[in-house]
């Protein structure tokens, strides 16, 4: 299968590119600079110039492809907002290429969105759904644009990947954020009493996910890469605490957290237990590789 993957050269699409390379796909990568295309190059990848704010591009790609994996978004966190609506635009755009095809089309969300509407109590599942609402919640609106895609002739899903997907290609998430705010203010920090989960999964583990979303997920399919359920955020900021040497701390809810955090104050105390109990039953998808806890007390982030 030729597969055009967005977000090519970026955290994720990295290692899916030679995922699905190993399985005998050809890869089609969305390339905004001159760096990325000789990065994609040297992977064994073909380059499709382009980004995500030129649909036409984006049509093109989609058009010369036997599917499509959607990687690429804008991280502006000082206006999430606008990156989200070039996502959607994104999705739309793609859709109309694919629509009446059959062709697989797999785009990407997170799974820290279930607890936009409010915590949900329990351990959110891949059959929960959230609802645009007012004021708009990032992403969800994508997310349900993909999955509505399976109507109109698309075998469309969605990976809602963990907010903590780690490895050795990991160089601009959470985790190596969560890293570098510890090392600037001396403390890794936890909300509260830091009981709130996080799931993860490792990036190895995510590229196979997305792999085998491709080849065979049902049409209109939401998916679970969180290999682990949820790791109290106290044990990811004790660990990072260890491999730093710092103080581990609560830092007070509300102004203090966001003045620590930064953006990240917003996030860090969300509950968001997460089972891929539905994904490993329609994909075979079991997690191989390292926890995030392992992840952390190895070389990895910290060499």
């Amino acid at each position: 299968m030729r597969v055009f993957v967005t977000g090519a050269s970026g955290h994720v699409g990295s290692v899916v590119a030679p995922e699905l390379i190993a399985a005998g796909h050809d890869v089609l990568g969305l390339a905004r600079s001159d760096s990325a295309a000789a990065a994609l190059r040297a992977a064994g990848v073909q380059v499709h110039r382009g980004d995500l704010d030129d649909t036409d591009s984006l049509r093109a790609g989609a058009a010369a492809a036997d599917g499509v994996i959607h990687l690429a978004f804008k991280h502006d966190w000082g206006d999430f907002a606008s990156a989200a609506a070039t996502d959607l635009r994104a999705i739309e755009a793609i859709g109309d290429v694919l629509a009446g095809s059959g062709k697989p089309f797999v785009s990407t969300s997170g799974t820290l969105m279930l607890t936009m509407a409010g915590p949900l109590g329990r351990t959110g599942t891949e059959e929960d759904t959230v609802e645009v609402g007012e004021p708009p919640r990032p992403r969800v609106a994508s997310e349900n644009t993909a999955v509505a895609l399976a109507g109109r002739g698309i075998r469309s899903s969605v990976v809602r990947l963990a907010p903590t997907t780690h490895g050795p290609d990991d160089h601009h998430g959470f985790v190596p954020r969560l890293i570098g705010i510890a090392r600037d203010t001396g403390v890794s920090g936890y909300v509260g009493d830091g009981a709130n989960r996080w799931p993860a999964v490792h990036e190895l583990d995510a590229a196979r996910l997305y792999r085998l979303a491709l080849e065979t997920a049902p049409p209109g399919t939401r998916l679970h890469g969180a290999g682990e359920e949820g790791i109290p955020f106290r044990d990811i900021a004790e660990a990072i605490g260890r491999r730093l040497n710092a103080p581990t701390a609560s830092i007070p809810p509300g102004d203090e957290a966001m003045a620590h955090f930064g953006f990240l104050g917003a996030l860090v105390n969300l509950d968001n237990p997460t089972s891929h109990a539905l994904t490993e039953r329609l994909l075979d998808w079991q997690p191989a590789h390292p926890g995030l806890i392992a992840d952390l007390a190895g070389a990895n982030y910290f060499g």
